[in-house]
């Protein structure tokens, strides 16, 4: 059975004390323990991404047989992270909730990865999605924004961006509903919330459908 994947994005300017970072740790270790997801790619945004500029943009809309050397130099960072997301089959995002919305870094990377003819193409129809047959797991805290409120402008979002790039298996973790104790000894009973959340939402949505 082929080796697959996990792409994990943290996206937290905190690090020792940050809620999405352990939570998503948590889980990557229970997508490795119960699947052939064995790799992991590590991707932290949280020290800064580069924002798309006009440079980046005509790069970007310039046939890829016409770029001059200095407009490939301008989308490498970009081709990188839009080769990390192919070859992933599960990514796992994780993101506090800033101002009702996502990290600035965290925009940043979905500027970086969303490209036509890459991650999705424009059809008579509308837009595709190319990035099919994958699934991704966000995992979400908030200091006072409740996950899935009117106030919540992150999750959703995130959601929609992911969908339309093709990844429409998405789990969404409260990491606030998580009794997380902080001692290693205890890492299981995370492990076993974690496993219990995504199947209880797995059944949620499969009764939504």
């Amino acid at each position: 059975m082929a080796i697959k994947t996990i792409l994990h994005i943290n996206s937290s300017g905190r690090y020792k004390d940050s809620m999405t970072r352990q939570v998503s740790d948590l889980l990557v270790e229970h997508l490795k323990g119960s699947s052939t997801l064995q790799d992991v790619i590590k991707r932290d945004v949280a020290e800064g991404l580069p924002f798309i500029n006009e440079t980046w943009i005509n790069s970007n809309f310039t046939a890829p047989q016409e770029r001059t050397e200095e407009q490939k130099m301008a989308l490498s960072f970009s081709d990188e992270l839009v080769a990390e997301l192919k070859k992933s089959d599960h990514i796992v995002i994780a993101s506090p909730i800033y101002n009702f919305s996502i990290p600035a870094v965290l925009k940043a990377w979905i500027d970086l990865i969303a490209r036509a003819g890459l991650t999705f193409r424009y059809t008579e129809n509308g837009p595709v999605g190319l990035l099919e047959d994958k699934k991704a797991t966000i995992v979400m805290a908030s200091g006072g924004v409740p996950i899935g409120s009117e106030m919540d402008m992150a999750s959703g979002y995130l959601k929609f961006l992911l969908g339309f790039i093709g990844i429409h298996d998405v789990t969404i973790i409260d990491a606030s509903t998580i009794d997380y104790l902080g001692d290693d000894e205890k890492s299981d009973s995370v492990k076993s919330q974690i496993a219990e959340l995504i199947d209880l939402n797995r059944s949620d949505e499969g009764r939504e459908k």
